[in-house]
C-alpha cells in the first residue's frame, strides 16, 4: 500500500493495481476507486452535494473516465451524496435490493444526521439533495462489473450492519462497507448481530481471495483484524444473550464486560432486546 498524494486535500492511498480508497472527514469514512480502461467505479458517495463535490474533485485528480457509483448500504454518510453524482452525468448506482428500498423508506428521517455537517441536505431545500436510491440492484446472485481490463465483484454474504450490507470485491481487495469498523466500535443501532457474526465468518474465509480488507471507516486492515472483530463479537453477543436469558434486573450490568466502549455496549444490549421482541411476536401470529 502506498500514499499518493496528488494533493494535499486529497491523500489517496494506493491498495492495489488501479485500487485507491480516500479517507473522508468527519467520520473517517472511506470512499473507494476502482479505475478500468472504460469506465470507474466509486465506492460511497458521502454525506450530501458538499462532501460529494470533494469526492469528485478528488477523483477527478486520478480519472477522467465515466463513472458507475455503488453503496455499500443505506446510511446516510454512505449514500447521499448520490443525487450530486447524478446530476453530474452519473447514470448507474448499484446496492443491494433491499438498501435501495431501505434508503427510500428512512432517506427523509436521515437527513437530521447531516444538520451540522451539510444544512442544506438536512433540510433538503438545496441542489442536488434528494434522496437518491440505487437504480442498478444486486439480488441474490453476485455481479461482475466490467470496468475495461478490469472486474469488480459486487456480493452480499448475509445482514450484519444492516440488512442491506454489499461487498465490492477489486483484484485483492475487498471493500467491506460498515461490516468492518476500525477505530471505532461497530455500530449496532440497526443491526442484526447473531447474522453479523456468520457474515464476519464469511468474509474471514475469504483471505484466499483478499489481502487487504477496507472498512466503512478507518484504516485498512487484513485478515487477522477481521477475524479479531469477528471473536469480539461472539463473546459481546453471548455475554448480552446470557444476561437477558437470565432475566437480569438490570441487564446493563453486563455492559462493562463488554469489549466495547459504553454507548455501543448499550446500543448492542437494546438491539438484541428488539429483535428479541420481534421474534416474540412472530411467535404470537402478531402483526405488530
Amino acid at each position: 500500500m502506498s500514499e499518493l498524494n496528488v494533493d494535499e486535500s486529497y491523500p489517496w492511498q494506493q491498495l492495489g493495481d488501479h485500487v485507491w480508497v480516500l479517507q473522508t472527514e468527519p467520520f473517517a469514512m472511506n470512499v473507494g476507486l476502482v479505475t478500468g480502461s472504460e469506465r470507474a467505479l466509486v465506492i460511497d458517495t458521502g454525506t450530501g452535494p458538499e462532501q460529494a463535490a470533494h469526492i469528485l474533485k478528488a477523483v477527478r485528480l486520478i480519472t477522467e473516465l465515466p463513472l458507475t457509483v455503488v453503496n455499500t448500504h443505506s446510511h446516510y454518510d454512505h449514500v447521499f451524496g448520490n443525487a450530486f453524482f447524478a446530476a453530474e452525468g452519473v447514470s448507474e448506482f448499484w446496492a443491494t435490493e433491499r438498501c435501495a428500498a431501505a434508503l427510500a423508506e428512512s432517506g427523509e428521517e436521515q437527513r437530521r444526521e447531516v444538520a451540522e455537517i451539510d444544512p442544506a441536505m438536512a433540510t433538503g431545500d438545496g441542489a442536488h439533495t434528494a434522496i437518491h436510491p440505487a437504480n442498478r440492484l444486486v439480488s441474490g446472485s453476485p455481479v461482475d462489473l466490467d470496468l475495461g481490463g478490469l472486474s469488480v465483484t459486487l456480493f452480499h454474504l448475509g445482514a450484519g450492519h444492516t440488512d442491506n450490507d454489499l461487498l465490492v470485491g477489486a483484484g485483492n481487495v475487498l471493500f467491506t462497507g460498515d461490516l468492518v469498523e476500525e477505530g471505532a466500535d461497530p455500530s449496532f443501532e440497526d443491526s442484526f448481530p447473531a447474522e453479523w457474526i456468520r457474515t464476519l465468518g464469511k468474509i474471514s474465509a475469504l483471505d484466499d481471495l483478499y489481502e487487504v480488507f477496507v472498512p466503512g471507516h478507518g484504516a485498512p486492515v487484513g485478515i487477522d483484524f477481521v477475524v479479531t472483530q469477528l471473536n469480539q463479537m461472539r463473546h459481546a453477543v453471548r455475554v448480552t444473550k446470557t444476561a437477558m436469558d437470565e432475566a437480569s434486573l438490570d441487564m446493563t450490568k453486563a455492559i462493562p464486560i463488554l469489549p466495547y466502549g459504553p454507548e455501543q455496549s448499550r446500543a448492542l444490549l437494546t438491539r438484541l432486546r428488539t429483535l428479541a421482541h420481534w421474534k416474540w411476536l412472530e411467535r404470537q401470529g402478531s402483526p405488530s
